[in-house]
């Protein structure tokens, strides 16, 4: 009989052994973050079904600022472009007239950093802030989206104690020549952290409402446009509840839509989930994350990307 457990406790640990090590096969959720004030760059966690996320790397830095003068990697967004590469852009500073932008191939070996002028042209502009990307496939093009406030240009908004942020783009093929920027979102009130997706024949963008004067907002909402770059709607009412929210990120989980934010003043984590878009159920006590996660975005990568991305790293918890 002990012979008997002894050979049976050896097969259970060869088939553990053997379970921890398949490589991955689906699809796998990466969140790129940052932590602190973004000083020390660009922070991914991993999860298989977007709710348990784990800290890759050890939660050590991928990519190390370097762009702009004050040298922080805020709001980090990545996508996968048309052309295979990972294409990152950033907030490189609280007060500069640029965004930072980097690409990479397996999201170790980054280009070098660029500091892209999107709003040179405008001497008294304060700031750009959460940059995000979209590809455009059938112009073959990728959408640049930030916020910016320019103060007086929207005077209605502009009341003393606030800001008049609204959402600007611009385009480009190559991340090395861009269209001029234009105005993307203005519906009469601060608006920052807008992030876009596709939701059949039309775009969804999830924004944050950052009005302070004369009561304070602080919430997220939706617009719809037909069109990527013009003619978004009104806001929806609030999707968040009374906290304070800002950062959101979407991704589609079988027949729900989850959006993920900062709560920022509570310094927790959120999340609400949606079968419709429109009555959201607040799921913050279902997400486990990092440690310090500070708002960016969600996107996947396949499995052989993250089973060659284990491979490469130090340090990945299983």
């Amino acid at each position: 009989m002990k012979y008997f457990k002894i050979v049976c406790t050896f097969f259970v640990l060869i088939a553990l052994q053997n379970a921890i090590a398949q490589p991955i096969s689906k699809p796998v959720y990466l969140f790129s973050y940052f932590k602190n004030n973004g000083q020390d760059g660009l922070h991914l966690a991993y999860s298989f079904d977007g709710y348990k996320w784990e800290a890759l790397n050890n939660d050590s830095s991928f990519l190390k600022p370097r762009a702009g003068t004050d040298k922080l990697m805020r709001d980090p967004c990545i996508i996968k472009g048309a052309d295979g590469k990972f294409h990152l852009v950033f907030t490189l500073s609280w007060k500069e007239r640029g965004i930072g932008y980097a690409s990479s191939t397996d999201l170790i070996n980054w280009s070098e950093q660029q500091d892209i002028p999107v709003m040179m042209h405008e001497p008294t502009a304060k700031n750009c802030w959460a940059p995000e990307i979209f590809y455009n496939p059938k112009p073959k093009e990728y959408l640049i989206y930030w916020a910016t406030t320019i103060p007086g240009r929207f005077p209605k908004s502009d009341s003393s104690g606030d800001n008049n942020h609204r959402i600007y783009y611009v385009t480009t093929k190559n991340f090395k020549t861009f269209s001029s920027t234009k105005l993307l979102y203005n519906k009469g009130f601060n608006v920052i952290d807008a992030t876009i997706i596709k939701i059949g024949k039309r775009y969804a963008m999830f924004l944050k409402d950052e009005t302070k004067n004369p009561v304070p907002q602080k919430n997220l909402h939706i617009a719809y446009s037909k069109k990527l770059t013009k003619n978004y709607g009104a806001p929806t009412p609030s999707i968040t509840g009374k906290y304070w929210a800002e950062g959101p990120t979407v991704i589609k989980i079988d027949d729900k839509w989850i959006v993920y934010f900062d709560k920022y003043r509570d310094h927790k984590y959120g999340a609400i989930s949606s079968t419709d878009l429109t009555n959201w159920t607040d799921i913050s006590d279902q997400i486990i994350v990092p440690n310090g996660l500070r708002h960016g975005t969600i996107f996947t990568i396949t499995a052989q990307e993250f089973n060659t991305l284990q491979k490469a790293l130090p340090v990945i918890a299983h």
